[in-house]
């Protein structure tokens, strides 16, 4: 790692002129100083390293994000919240999230990376320590709390991957960002069962909120000391990728010139005109739609079929059984990965012999998972080892995505609006997605349950029944990952040239 010196930046300054600026996620920089130049002869080790710091840090980020449903019934019978008001915790934490994004990505794409990343970095883990400390009595500061830690999860969730496309060309940089991704559902599962883990051995579940600031403060003192301060970011041989791994260096063809700086409002009305930016996008938020509130309601909706089923008794106590949450982390873990490796392989070698491989994955996998959700909703009353058996299945199908739909972000989309790009994607799948399904799973629940007598059995039928939105709109996300296949190649070769 290179030693930082004088002409460094230290700080969120305004950049050089724009034939010096570092714009874009991979736009050129020409200023000599500092920083981790990218070698076309393959990468170096120290980028290997760079990326598993990234990669912690992503860790830590989602096991953030799924704390609080790992001792959902818990937090609710603390707070004595209903199961609208309850769904509302992760819709706030959405809101905020998704509403800091584009702006994390306006400055992603025109200042230091390093830092906006570290701020953040220092910014969740503190609030959610702090937000350990809420009693009961002010409920409304917990769920600030929520919307500040989106925030901050903004901050890293949008910057990252862009940090991992400047270091490593097309082959290589499909492989990094899958192992980036991998770590959502291993850090969404391990969030459930740190969550579980903790409140069973220390009996209080306010034990859960204190152990990820401790591996941030690790994190941040890891991106102190290993990422460079500045990452050269790419142009000619990132610019000129395609599909198929045939890299055309845009530098080399006559005539092609800098592409001239361009404001914000210009760069989000461009992506509005990429129809594959734009359905991949919905189907995204599809996906998130149902993540959302699968990884929200699952483990308290098994824990209302079990009551019925008379396989556990109703909990009482402040204390309550967390088995489903390890359960369900472990299975989120084990598919997520699984799923996102066998996504990303499957790209690769489906790539060469169709150039439309990419969306056609997602639509399979969306179809396939949105008819396993609905199986394990119908046998939940029934069969509790089936449904976790089917919830495998949808969870698996669902990660198969994540990765490709990134790469596809990235090849139909001109390196310099990429960070844009994410940002936009990022807002979008949270506000149609996971920032109300959530909220809104709970709302018909709780409505169900007004217009019946109060009983286990229709606590559990309410929760089912607004469960089975999630299968259409998975099958909805499919159908847009099919519309995406009709412009992807146009879309691809339109991004190579610019």
């Amino acid at each position: 790692m290179q030693d930082p010196g004088a002409h460094e930046n230290t700080g969120l300054q305004s950049q050089p002129p724009p034939e010096e600026q570092n714009y874009g996620a991979t736009a050129a920089r020409v200023r000599q100083g500092p920083f981790v130049s990218v070698s076309r002869n393959g990468p170096a080790k120290r980028y290997y390293l760079i990326v598993a710091v990234l990669c912690y840090a992503n860790l830590i980020n989602f096991m953030d994000w799924f704390i609080v449903p790992g001792i959902l019934l818990d937090i609710q019978k603390y707070f004595k919240l209903s199961d609208g008001d309850t769904g509302l915790l992760q819709t706030v934490f959405i809101l905020c999230y998704m509403l800091a994004a584009p702006i994390f990505g306006y400055l992603g794409d025109r200042y230091n990376r390093k830092i906006i990343l570290g701020a953040g970095i220092f910014f969740w883990s503190g609030v959610t320590l702090g937000s350990s400390f809420i009693s009961e009595l002010h409920y409304w500061i917990f769920f600030l709390s929520r919307g500040l830690v989106g925030i901050g999860t903004a901050s890293y969730s949008t910057i990252a991957p862009t940090i991992i496309a400047d270091l490593f060309e097309e082959g290589k940089r499909t492989t990094m960002l899958s192992i980036f991704y991998i770590f959502i559902p291993v850090g969404s599962g391990l969030g459930y069962v740190l969550a579980a883990g903790m409140a069973d051995i220390t009996g209080d579940w306010h034990w859960a909120f204190r152990i990820t600031p401790c591996m941030g403060g690790l994190a941040l003192v890891l991106l102190i000391l290993l990422v460079p301060h500045r990452t050269q970011r790419r142009t000619a041989a990132h610019r000129a990728l395609s599909i198929s791994g045939t890299i055309r260096v845009a530098a080399e063809k006559p005539g092609v010139q800098r592409t001239a700086k361009t404001t914000w409002c210009q760069d989000v009305i461009s992506l509005a005109k990429n129809w594959s930016f734009v359905w991949s996008s919905l189907g995204l938020t599809a996906m998130a739609f149902v993540t959302g509130a699968l990884g929200m309601w699952v483990p308290l909706f098994l824990y209302r079929a079990q009551v019925l089923q008379g396989i556990v008794s109703p909990c009482l106590q402040e204390s309550c059984n967390s088995s489903n949450s390890l359960i369900f982390g472990g299975i989120t873990i084990g598919t997520g990965i699984l799923g996102v490796i066998t996504g990303a392989e499957a790209a690769r070698r489906l790539r060469k012999i169709n150039n439309k491989a990419d969306p056609l994955i997602c639509a399979m996998s969306m179809f396939i998972s949105a008819l396993c959700l609905y199986i394990a909703l119908m046998v939940a009353q029934t069969n509790i080892p089936s449904t976790f058996i089917f919830i495998a299945f949808g969870e698996l199908f669902l990660s198969v995505n994540w990765a490709v739909v990134t790469d596809i972000l990235l090849y139909v989309v001109t390196p310099r609006r990429q960070s844009t790009a994410i940002a936009l994607q990022i807002l979008v799948s949270h506000l149609l997605g996971d920032a109300g399904s959530p909220y809104l799973i709970g709302i018909i629940s709780s409505a169900i349950q007004a217009k019946n007598a109060h009983s286990f059995q229709w606590s559990f039928w309410s929760m089912q029944y607004s469960f089975i939105v999630c299968a259409f709109v998975g099958v909805f996300g499919g159908g847009f990952f099919l519309l995406t296949s009709f412009y992807i190649e146009e879309d691809r070769k339109e991004a190579e040239r610019l």
